[in-house]
């Protein structure tokens, strides 16, 4: 099913600014047994990148509504939420007055192997680079044409994703996670000031280390950095973490810290789902 506005339908204006410009943002949610994981954090992060982009927030019991109206049937998947400005004229002057086109949709979740979770997986650096934009740093906006090319340059299946760096050769994410890193026992992940998206699934990885009494450190980091690392992590709302075993020539170890993470992160998520029903 596919809600527009309220309305079953697959088609949006041409004029809609989401097409002509990329001038909105998403969200992507797993789905389970009817309920959306996290939901509260993904509409909150939703809520807090609409006011940086100056996209009127969409009344947020209406928008669950539709969410719930769309997801209640299904075991497993994965809801796509997608805010745009609306519909507007030719010319990158915002439209007045602003009214946000939302769509919500749902798709099925994609069958990735157990072994990608339990023994990790492998990776690469990729050559496109990330620009630097404070105003749009962490926001999970329409504008993905960066990692559009950058997953573009490999095909081979033995690799599950791919590191990108910004220009300044700092490494900021992967093309569909975030990125941490262990050495010593310390986690350390990219500050993200200049470049990449401040996904929700980092978010509560940070909650969960300041709760175990973890130490983080969010700084610029470059390629020597990460592969001195001890372990190295992947994560998003749909994979939830993936250890990094293998990276070019260089080997992890996918057990400790990173499977500890793990642990707590599917205590919390059975947590969060057992306070949602």
């Amino acid at each position: 099913m596919i809600l527009i506005n309220g309305v079953e339908a697959d088609r949006i204006s041409v004029n809609d600014r989401g097409f002509q410009y990329g001038d909105g943002l998403f969200e992507t949610i797993e789905v389970i047994e009817g309920q959306p994981v996290f939901l509260g954090q993904h509409l909150l992060r939703m809520s807090t990148d609409c006011a940086k982009l100056n996209i009127p927030n969409p009344d947020i019991k209406q928008l669950t509504d539709e969410i719930y109206r769309v997801c209640k049937y299904e075991k497993w998947a994965v809801l796509k939420i997608i805010i745009t400005r609306g519909i507007g004229g030719r010319g990158y002057r915002q439209p007045e007055p602003i009214n946000p086109t939302r769509v919500i949709s749902l798709h099925p979740f994609p069958e990735y192997p157990h072994t990608y979770a339990k023994l990790g997986i492998n990776a690469r650096f990729c050559n496109t680079r990330l620009g630097l934009n404070p105003t749009l740093a962490g926001i999970k906006h329409l504008n993905r044409l960066e990692q559009v090319m950058a997953r573009a340059e490999w095909n081979d299946a033995a690799i599950q994703e791919g590191i990108m760096l910004d220009i300044t050769d700092h490494v900021i994410e992967g093309t569909m996670t975030n990125l941490f890193y262990v050495k010593n026992s310390v986690i350390y992940t990219a500050s993200l000031h200049l470049a990449g998206v401040a996904g929700v699934m980092r978010g509560i990885i940070k909650r969960l280390i300041a709760e175990h009494n973890l130490t983080l450190i969010e700084h610029d980091y470059g390629k020597e950095k990460l592969l001195a690392a001890d372990e190295a992590f992947v994560c998003n709302s749909i994979i939830g973490i993936w250890p990094v075993k293998q990276m070019g020539n260089v080997g992890f170890a996918v057990v400790n810290l990173t499977s500890q993470l793990q642990d707590w992160l599917r205590q919390f998520k059975e947590q969060s789902l057992a306070d949602a029903r």
